[in-house]
């Protein structure tokens, strides 16, 4: 249980620190900017208070949200997105999350996918929408949500089968 404690703080502070540092200095086409930040949202364990996951999930936005000045937006993002979390794991994992069985490093990488793919849109989206806050630029906010979540995407996979995936 202690070895979990310290994995995941030093899982929050090396996302945070390369968030901050490196992916919030790529702005490519003024469209695309990785927001690798969730993973710590996507991996942290089932079986946790949940209370104490939304406050840490409300903690690393509003630290992104210091470091980025950005007012806010990636801690309301973040909090949404742990709020949604069961659903996304049970849509994504089905028996497996009805179980409390769900290890990241042993899933089928497709369930993993879907589960990505459907946290990052749905964090995302909210972060454009309240980021722009004008509806008049929904076509704006959809550009923003589908290429940056595209690139948030292959990074979030990739720096997960890298890093959490048992060794076979």
């Amino acid at each position: 249980m202690n070895n979990l404690v310290i994995l995941n703080s030093v899982r929050f502070i090396v996302l945070l620190l390369v968030q901050v540092i490196i992916c919030n200095n790529i702005n490519f086409l003024g469209y695309i900017n990785p927001y690798i930040y969730i993973i710590f949202i996507f991996l942290f364990p089932i079986k946790d208070d949940r209370l104490t996951f939304l406050l840490a999930s409300f903690l690393l936005g509003m630290l992104v949200d210091m470091f980025s000045d950005s007012g806010g937006v990636h801690a309301a993002a973040s909090v949404c997105l742990a709020y949604a979390r069961p659903i996304l794991l049970k849509t994504s994992f089905g028996m497996l999350y009805e179980h409390q069985t769900i290890k990241f490093g042993n899933t089928e990488i497709g369930s993993l996918i879907t589960y990505i793919t459907f946290g990052t849109l749905i964090h995302h989206f909210i972060l454009f929408t309240l980021e722009i806050f004008n509806m008049a630029n929904i076509l704006l906010i959809l550009q923003k949500t589908l290429f940056s979540s595209i690139f948030t995407i292959i990074l979030s996979v990739l720096i997960i089968i890298l890093f959490s995936r048992n060794k076979k």
